[in-house]
């Protein structure tokens, strides 16, 4: 048994990367003037043998994910270069400013959908009509971006060794998966054409664009050290000049580190231009890692958690006691065009829950963590924190011990205040005053049934918040989630924030891709819009009888996007739903799955007085005035029936 628990922790340290630093300690800042570079090959190699990479197969690397997902959010575009264009929605962003790669993007005039491995290009005001379906080839797109007459996608492209080709070298094994970076010509939507495509080792992590410049993250994970350290460093190919083949991405004395060194991945770094897609890309090949990314319209920052592990009273018996802590190190970079340079990193205690934990705002850097872990019937560990950093990178304020016992559901940093909801069994939703950053303090909080997974600005005063109805139950510390629920948090009065105006939709089960991804999030001031696209789940009572369970799930009965009408006076007006899948006993005849075979809508937009839906099958446009259908495009390989 002891030996069981033993082997136990010592894997868990291991898949967990666990590598003890060898410098640096929560709160202590690292500045260069540049990004610090290895000696030679031989020394990235002892860097990555030394924490513990000493083999790896194919399918052993972590895909990562797509980031699904601080003023003005989501905002209206009010001029483009077509004449008397209307005005139009664009991609919900963190950021003002600074634009977050999506599935879906439109520049008023035209809309750009990837589904089923092709970028389609719909004409959508004043007419609606498929111009174009191009196939990507063997890469399957994750997001895109729009420039003008240029797209620019990000995809992943596999490689298996002893099929088509191999990456690089003759090795043994597999490189492992490619990400690929596609620029595509639209200046004749009807006849799109790739115009440069450039593939690099490793997994797309995430992506901005400023300007004309798209700046992105990608992560290669390392298990295997070849006997020839020159091989260690990941490879690309561009197609620009004509150059098909393969080569490393930087020498090996233009590899650089993030300290302290925790060598289990590469992190890539690049910038391209979507004004001159011949532009030379510019790329920066560093051993680190990285799980989120935020970025102002002047600095990247990389962030990544370290695990150290002390006592913990579990396995007490085997160990004299070993314990986890873990701290965030956010590495700062600054971006001017394509130009990036290393400033240093930052350490805090605790870990984020994703981009909208970090912020910038007037020279300083915010981030909100929990420290410790969240138990449903043992004793809770957790604590929740902000931090500030000065632009030394030396931690200036802090304000911890928020909410023990429970985590950061949702974070949103807005100017001078920054909004968490934690939660456990009910929902607190804390104000906090960055007035002064170096002293940052909670203003006040509100205590109520639920949380909320995103938080939005309505205005100035108050906030729109997005997730779960809970009910707690009567057994353990915890609470049973119920159907989606969304608020209006009046926060005129910091001291005393309430819930304003509140709706719930649908019983346990329900869902929405808001609750996941922001992107999926639109929101209009002006229009008073409000769409999000759900999984509706309701409760048969009659099936239940007199006494229904509160963990009792729905059944499936409607997928498509709920509209509002949303107003400070009045709340949320629900003018109407649409829906793509049209059979409406589909649910019925097919059951819990039907919803995800190609009809699911997922994102919403607008155009002038029109209402956009898009699912992988479909672009829908409905009359904003009272939602009736005007115009419905199948979009090709689209599965039209079951």
């Amino acid at each position: 048994m002891k030996f069981g628990i033993l082997f136990g922790v010592l894997a868990l340290m291991f898949f967990a990367g666990c590598v003890q630093p060898e410098e640096g300690n929560g709160g202590e800042a690292k500045v260069a003037d540049n990004i610090p570079k290895f000696s030679s090959c031989s020394a990235i190699a002892a860097e990555f043998e030394k924490s513990g990479n000493r083999g790896g197969y194919w399918g052993m690397e972590e895909l990562a994910m797509p980031m699904m997902a601080t003023a003005d959010a989501g905002g209206m575009a009010k001029s483009t270069n077509y004449e008397s264009a209307p005005d139009y929605s664009e991609t919900n962003v963190q950021v003002e400013g600074v634009d977050e790669a999506d599935i879906v993007k439109t520049d008023g005039k035209y809309i750009y959908v990837i589904s089923n491995n092709k970028l389609h290009i719909i004409e959508a005001y004043p007419a609606t009509e498929l111009l174009s379906s191009l196939e990507l080839g063997n890469v399957y797109p994750i997001e895109m971006f729009i420039d003008g007459d240029t797209v620019l996608v990000f995809g992943q492209e596999y490689y298996q060794y002893g099929y088509e080709e191999e990456i690089a070298y003759d090795y043994y094994y597999p490189r492992g998966d490619t990400t690929a970076i596609q620029i595509i010509d639209v200046s004749d939507r009807e006849e799109p054409e790739i115009v440069r495509e450039v593939e690099f080792e490793g997994d797309y992590l995430s992506s901005r664009k400023i300007d004309s410049t798209a700046y992105f993250v990608l992560r290669k994970y390392q298990y295997y050290i070849p006997e020839n350290p020159v091989e260690i460093v990941p490879v690309y190919r561009d197609s620009a000049g004509g150059d098909k083949e393969y080569e490393q991405i930087a020498s090996c004395a233009d590899v650089g580190y993030l300290p302290p060194v925790d060598a289990r991945s590469f992190v890539i770094i690049g910038a391209i231009s979507m004004e001159d897609v011949d532009a030379e890309i510019t790329k920066e090949v560093i051993v680190a890692s990285g799980e989120n990314i935020y970025a102002s319209q002047h600095n990247l920052y990389v962030a990544e958690v370290d695990y150290d592990y002390g006592p913990m009273p579990l396995v007490d018996e085997v160990l004299g006691g070993y314990e986890s802590t873990e701290k965030t190190i956010v590495h700062k970079f600054s971006l001017d065009g394509q130009e990036i340079d290393y400033l240093g990193s930052m350490e805090a205690p605790g870990t984020i829950l994703n981009q909208f934990s970090m912020d910038e705002y007037d020279g300083y850097f915010r981030i909100a963590t929990t420290k410790g872990h969240v138990s449903r019937y043992g004793e809770s560990t957790s604590m929740n924190n902000i931090y500030t950093f000065d632009e030394d990178l030396e931690m200036a304020g802090e304000l911890e011990d928020l909410a023990p016992g429970e985590r950061i559901y949702s974070a949103r940093f807005m100017g001078k205040k920054a909004y968490l909801v934690t939660f456990r069994k009910i929902d607190p939703l804390f104000v906090i005053d960055l007035n002064d950053q170096e002293n940052p303090e909670v203003l006040g909080k509100l205590k109520i049934p639920g949380y909320s997974d995103y938080l939005h600005p309505l205005d100035e005063n108050h906030i729109i918040g997005i997730g779960k109805h809970t009910v707690e139950a009567e057994e353990g510390n915890f609470a049973w989630h119920q159907g989606i629920k969304m608020a209006v948090f009046d926060v005129s009065d910091v001291s005393k924030p309430k819930e304003l105006h509140k709706v719930v939709i649908g019983d346990r089960g329900t869902d929405s891709y808001a609750l996941h991804d922001h992107k999926a999030f639109l929101y209009d001031h002006d229009r008073n819009l409000l769409v999000i696209p759900v999984l509706l789940a309701e409760i048969d009572e009659e099936q239940y009888g007199e006494y229904v369970s509160d963990n009792a799930y729905g059944d499936y009965v409607f997928q498509g996007a709920y509209v509002y009408d949303l107003t400070v006076e009045d709340g949320f007006e629900l003018k109407g739903t649409v829906t793509h899948i049209d059979d409406e006993d589909a649910f019925d005849k097919y059951g819990y799955y039907y919803y995800d075979y190609g009809y699911a809508i997922k994102r919403s937009l607008y155009i002038d007085d029109m209402l956009y839906t898009v699912s992988e099958n479909r672009v829908q446009a409905n009359s904003l005035d009272g939602l009736d259908l005007v115009a419905s495009i199948e979009l090709p390989n689209g599965v039209k029936d079951i």
